[in-house]
């Protein structure tokens, strides 16, 4: 499963959910109550699961694996609980969005018990 934009951004790719909301921070547009929650449940998910550019650096490396993206692994319950919170952000926002769920995303890069990192089949934004 994975939450994405809805529209591709102007490098033609699907930021992840995370992604847009850092993006809506670092141009300063997030009130103090949704950076206060993007403080807070960003450390929690730092703590609760494994980024993968820490395990292989390859795994992002556009070259490499161009076009890789993170999916949250459906029995990885424990990690859903949060994301309405960013969901509600990009709502507030009229950031767009979409929820994708896929038996074969792509390619698998990378792999844990919560995720997968996968090379899309094809260029689009599954």
């Amino acid at each position: 499963m994975r939450y994405q934009s809805a529209e591709p951004n102007a490098n033609g790719r699907f930021p992840g959910i995370f992604g847009l909301v850092n993006g809506l921070r670092r141009r300063g547009q997030l009130t103090d109550e949704q950076e206060a929650f993007m403080r807070v449940n960003n450390a929690w998910y730092n703590a609760a699961y494994t980024d993968p550019s820490t395990v292989d650096a390859t795994v992002y490396d556009r070259e490499v694996n161009p076009g890789a993206r993170a999916w949250f692994k459906i029995e990885a319950t424990h990690l859903f609980d949060r994301l309405p919170g960013y969901l509600a952000i990009l709502d507030a926002h009229g950031v767009p969005w979409c929820r994708l769920e896929s038996d074969d995303p792509g390619r698998v890069v990378y792999e844990d018990a919560d995720q997968v990192v996968v090379v899309p089949h094809s260029p689009s934004n599954g």
